[in-house]
């Protein structure tokens, strides 16, 4: 059934209403880019017929648009004219997830201009009668497994095919449903389509996620795939190739080749092994079994009666693999220019910015940036000195000794820094040595002093760099303000000089100048909330400063102060 399948995770969709569309009773359109130049995955050759798994979810398709069902599903060309074939293998609308599997005419190498566009939002849509597995083959295809069988007795697109026994089932496996093994095969009877005669190509791909790295994979004639400690082995009987490691609980793409007098292997679209045959291959015929003493999922099973190529199967593994780098996304909204997208909304305000709403909006950034990395260094500060302060506290009130207390983990405690201004000030006075009188005092009024005015030190230390803050908020969206009066006046000054007074004329210009105050406000808002937390913060250190200088100074008093 597949020639090659491209896993299409959709990203970012916004149902659009077009304007030129295939058909305007359908409210959706995502257009769907296959990228095959070198920023995506590079082939070589023009692939033909591909069956494409566009798969659906809440964050890229609008499942309440859409009937229930996913009756009104209809999948058109790049042209936006040519309906293609497709098959919903699953919709599920209430946990919006579903899987569509299009087949592509034609995708061109080395270009990010291969498209498709699937559409939805039509209740008086009725069904697609042609929307079956079988529909979508290429000439090549033998036979494919998708599992997808409620009843787990696995079948081929056509359904002619059947596995002796169901199996058990895994809902959301690699590709919408996969078969759970434990041990006990699946075993496919001999049937003339799965027939291969002797020296005639083939190729045999497979997913599989085994629990465990140990089994066979899959057993046709002499042809057997074997898992062994997470070593993959694959002979034809006479030949065999080591090809590699085969990961546990990951899925991985197995894909032999018989062809041209090679047997050459390829693990997740990579090859991994190859070897000439000495002699023609034999005639593969009978039963064909999957996954015996094997434990884990089985996905997306395959043969074709032709050798694919390194590139075909490269692109088949990026493509099920739901590889990032082949898929490109562009949604089209109710204000595309035309039917290949336009820049959307927010694409016609940046166009339409003014070189002063630029410069305004390039400063703003500037205090943005700075206004952030204010913020973490100051809360990584203040989270440091609190945490220093509570520990350093602590050995304070249970230190017998108040001029004991010393060590490196209270370096980043402004506390302990209050305790060295005050330690020096008693060494001064040679408090605790022998015969020393008890300090008097005015010299306890002289350390308090002292320690006061390392303690208002410390709270310029704690407030730095603030003033950043209060400059961002206060200044963000007065600046902001300035960039939109002077946009409006240029705009309507440019619709004076030109005589023309449409809305068209006016709407972007202003639309354009408000994303000055926009962009003060966001730089003002965050400012806010980050000052007022750090503010809060300081202040509570600040005050636990004060009430430690007091509580020092009154332990200090009591073990050598005048009685």
């Amino acid at each position: 059934m597949k020639t090659a399948r491209i896993v299409v995770a959709v990203s970012f969709l916004v149902p659009a209403i077009a304007f030129a569309w295939w058909s305007n009773d359908w409210k959706q359109r995502t257009a769907v880019i296959l990228n095959t130049s070198a920023a995506g995955v590079p082939v070589q050759e023009t692939l033909t017929n591909l069956i494409v798994p566009v798969r659906l979810h809440s964050g890229n398709f609008d499942f309440i648009g859409a009937k229930p069902d996913g009756s009104d599903l209809r999948v058109v060309a790049g042209d936006d004219k040519t309906a293609l074939k497709f098959w919903i293998e699953r919709f599920d609308s209430v946990n919006e997830l579903g899987v569509v599997w299009v087949e592509v005419p034609s995708t061109l190498p080395g270009t990010d201009k291969n498209t498709i566009y699937v559409y939805a939002g039509n209740d008086k849509a009725p069904a697609d009668s042609t929307a079956t597995s079988a529909s979508i083959a290429d000439a090549a295809t033998l036979a494919a497994f998708h599992f997808a069988e409620k009843d787990g007795i696995a079948a081929d697109q056509t359904g002619s095919i059947k596995a002796e026994a169901a199996t058990a089932v895994d809902a959301n496996g690699l590709i919408g449903q996969s078969a759970r093994l434990a041990g006990t095969p699946i075993i496919l009877p001999a049937n003339d389509k799965l027939r291969v005669a002797a020296d005639a190509p083939l190729t045999v791909s497979l997913w599989v996620r085994p629990d465990a790295a140990s089994g066979t994979l899959y057993v046709q004639g002499s042809l057997r795939m074997v898992l062994t400690a997470g070593k993959l082995t694959v002979s034809d009987g006479e030949s065999s190739v080591s090809a590699g490691d085969v990961a546990a609980a990951t899925w991985s793409q197995i894909a032999v080749t018989l062809g041209s007098g090679k047997l050459a292997v390829y693990v997740n679209g990579a090859p991994a092994g190859q070897t000439d045959l000495p002699h023609p291959s034999s005639a593969l015929d009978g039963a064909i079994q999957v996954g015996e003493d094997y434990t884990g999922l089985v996905d997306e099973l395959d043969l074709a009666s032709v050798a694919r190529s390194a590139d075909y199967l490269k692109l088949e593994y990026s493509a099920e693999s739901a590889d990032a780098k082949l898929i490109a996304t562009k949604t089209e909204t109710s204000d595309s220019e035309s039917s290949s997208g336009s820049p959307g909304y927010f694409g016609i305000l940046v166009k339409s910015l003014t070189p002063d709403a630029w410069t305004i909006i390039g400063i703003l950034g500037v205090m943005l940036l700075i206004a952030i990395a204010v913020m973490i260094t100051k809360a990584l500060y203040v989270s440091r000195t609190d945490r220093a302060n509570q520990r350093f506290l602590r050995e304070f009130r249970d230190a017998a000794d108040v001029l004991t207390l010393t060590g490196p983990q209270f370096a980043n405690s402004s506390l302990y820094r209050l305790y060295q201004a005050g330690i020096r000030e008693l060494l001064k006075r040679k408090v605790g040595e022998r015969g020393r009188a008890p300090l008097s005092g005015p010299s306890l009024d002289a350390v308090k002093a002292s320690i006061d005015a390392d303690s208002v030190r410390e709270g310029y230390a704690l407030n730095s760099q603030m003033v950043l803050l209060t400059i961002a908020i206060a200044g963000g969206p007065f600046l902001g303000l300035l960039g939109t009066v002077v946009g409006v006046m240029i705009t309507f000054a440019s619709i004076a000089a030109a005589g023309d007074v449409n809305v068209n004329a006016i709407a972007p210009g202003i639309a354009a100048a408000l994303l000055a105050t926009v962009a003060g406000l966001s730089v003002a808002i965050p400012s806010l909330f980050g000052y007022n937390y750090l503010a809060s913060r300081i202040k509570t250190i600040a005050s636990d400063m004060q009430i430690f200088v007091d509580e020092f100074v009154t332990r200090v008093a009591e073990t050598y102060g005048a009685q």
